[in-house]
């Protein structure tokens, strides 16, 4: 989205807030591995080179001959037809020197977008490839949305680098330098002299303020991202507002950070009208100066002629337009280092073993489901002064229902984490059949367990993709067998489009509960050893907590299965119930066991939902 850059400032787009990397020669040499992905694309970018330098040296031909056409203004005693012929010559000249560039520019243009789309490919493969086996503790310290926008973002800078940028600054380099070279050797030293004295101390100063100017548009844009804020808030909430009759606490509010802005605003305009000033005075001044100079010389001194004085304004404005565009290439280049030691730093980032080459479609090794917690005490990386669990222990034997009971904030979900090995303890072990689960690869043991979460998120595809995410080369008829073990076939019947039915962006044109049988079916079809239910019916109406509850039910039979429950009701049958209490266990038992227990934790649950109900 594009943004203003202030009081009738320019648009900018969000790219300039990215950070910039020095040019400096570690930042280079950083950016340098980009090549490494060119490939078989290396000659190409040779030749890309090429282009792009023949396109630049021929580019300065054309300043020369074309200013050879104002000598043509001059007196002269040239038979017309002369005239005329030495006119369609230079014509030529500067048509074949047009076609000749663009041929030039051309193969530049096509070489280098080849090798940036194969370099781009291969980065955003590696990116989304490393991100995609990042840890969960990655995902806990970082936004999801920041992930994916700086992913997007940050390619696209590097992709603009390539193809436009990089390109771009060592074609006005090579334009600007070699023209001023011209500019000295082929011109009056008279009229060259006052371009080299004037023009580039005044394209220091426009660099500074130009840069001066950028600072002021940031922090502009930081005031209105508060004004923003407190705007979103206020009608984010505005029940509470309006019920806590505050309309005009919050008008207050937002007009004490405008009255801000205002006050920013204005002192902006100040230095904007100064920059304005600056460019009207020196700028223009210096060109008509410079004009002024080269017409005297020409008319008064007769020091220089006609075609002198149209190779010299012709070099003057290529040089000119070229030096002037440098700053801003330059910063483009900035981004793009900035960008490529973002995007860097997230390939190189520490990452889960997962087995790349083991096939998804290919079940994982039957296991009977055995699962055991020796003294666990664990506390997540982002909280390292808070333990979860304290030295925890208790056993699931293969296809015993294991129901995990207690307040919230207990440790039951970090269970299931911790089964899954999305995170890892830090004192005790876990033993899957006998093994210690860090000894297993990750691959092959959670190719075994299965998660049915209370809050089900679907992909934006049809349900027949949804549920084949369980295992993807499914037959159809597996798919239908599958739903209805989940008794979700008689509701997906039901749509015009049946299996074929987009369920919409994380899964919203359908209900909670025809999410959760969903989840079920791709449970169903992965046909784990081990099964974790994470308060997978809390959410649900009586209907379709009875629907869910049956098929959860069929797919529990045989399997190791770890239900995490608030409604004590749907765990009363489970083979064990521990009931955890601050990260410990603080009782465990079947479900008759535990309420002879009246001054348990578990009875005062059972007892108090009991007379809710």
């Amino acid at each position: 989205m594009a943004k203003r850059n202030g009081p009738g400032g320019p648009q900018n787009t969000d790219t300039d807030e990215l950070p910039k990397a020095k040019l400096s020669l570690a930042n280079l040499k950083k950016s340098l591995r980009l090549f490494s992905y060119l490939g078989s694309q290396k000659w190409k970018f040779i030749l890309g080179m090429f282009f792009l330098a023949g396109s630049a040296g021929i580019g300065l031909v054309f300043p020369l001959k074309s200013g050879e056409m104002f000598g043509f203004f001059g007196e002269t005693t040239q038979p017309v037809e002369e005239i005329k012929s030495q006119l369609i010559n230079i014509g030529l000249v500067l048509l074949a020197i047009l076609v000749t560039q663009a041929l030039f520019s051309f193969g530049r243009v096509y070489m280098f977008a080849q090798v940036t789309e194969n370099v781009l490919k291969g980065i955003r493969k590696d990116t989304f490839k490393q991100l995609i086996q990042m840890p969960m503790g990655f995902f806990a310290k970082n936004q999801v949305a920041e992930l994916s926008s700086r992913m997007a973002t940050d390619i696209n800078v590097i992709s603009d680098a390539f193809t436009i940028n990089i390109a771009e600054f060592i074609r006005q380099f090579i334009v600007g330098v070699g023209g001023l070279i011209l500019l000295v050797t082929t011109t009056e030293w008279t009229i060259a002299k006052w371009f080299l004295i004037i023009i580039p101390p005044l394209t220091v100063v426009a660099i500074l303020f130009s840069k001066r100017i950028r600072k002021f548009s940031k922090a502009y844009q930081e005031k209105i991202a508060e004004a923003n804020v407190v705007v979103a808030e206020a009608l984010t909430g505005i029940g509470s507002v309006k019920t806590f009759t505050n309309e005009v606490y919050e008008v207050n509010k937002f007009e004490k950070i405008i009255s801000g802005i205002r006050e920013f605003g204005l002192k902006y305009g100040i230095f904007r009208g100064l920059f304005f000033s600056f460019v009207m005075v020196f700028v223009f001044g210096s060109i008509f100066f410079i004009l002024w100079q080269m017409l005297y010389a020409l008319k008064i001194e007769h020091t220089i002629t006609a075609k002198d004085f149209g190779t010299f304004m012709m070099l003057s404005l290529f040089v000119a337009g070229s030096l002037g565009g440098l700053p801003e290439q330059i910063a483009s280049i900035q981004r793009a280092l900035g960008a490529t030691d973002r995007v860097f730093e997230l390939i190189d980032g520490e990452v889960e073993n997962i087995d790349f080459l083991k096939d998804n479609n290919v079940p994982g090794k039957t296991s009977k489901g055995e699962i055991v917690f020796n003294s666990i005490s664990f506390n997540y990386p982002s909280r390292p002064d808070f333990t979860v669990l304290k030295d925890l222990s208790f056993k699931a034997e293969a296809g015993q229902t294991i129901a995990l009971v207690g307040s919230s904030g207990s440790g039951k979900s970090t269970i299931a984490s911790l089964i899954l090995r999305f995170y890892d303890p830090q004192n005790g072990s876990i033993e899957i059949d006998g093994v210690n689960s860090k000894s297993i690869s990750l691959t092959e043991l959670r190719k075994q367990i299965a998660l049915v979460p209370q809050d089900v998120i679907l992909f934006a595809g049809s349900i027949k993709d949804n549920i084949a995410y369980g295992r993807p080369n499914a037959t159809d008829a597996e798919i239908d067998e599958a739903a209805k073990k989940a008794n979700a076939y008689d509701f997906i019947n039901s749509f015009p489009d049946k299996f074929k039915t987009l369920v919409g962006e994380r899964g919203i044109q359908l209900s909670g509960g025809q999410r959760q049988r969903i989840a079920i079916a791709r449970a169903v079809l992965k046909n784990p050893s081990i099964l974790i239910l994470d308060e997978a019916t809390s959410s649900l109406d009586s209907e379709s907590e009875h629907l869910v509850q049956e098929a959860l039910d069929k797919l529990m039979l045989g399997r190791t299965s770890i239900v995490i429950a608030h409604r004590l009701a749907t765990i009363r049958n489970a083979d064990k119930i521990v009931v955890l209490q601050k990260g410990v266990v603080s009782e465990s038992g079947t479900h008759a066991q535990l309420m002879l227990n009246e001054n348990g934790l578990y009875y005062k649950l059972s007892k108090m939902q009991f007379e809710l109900s």
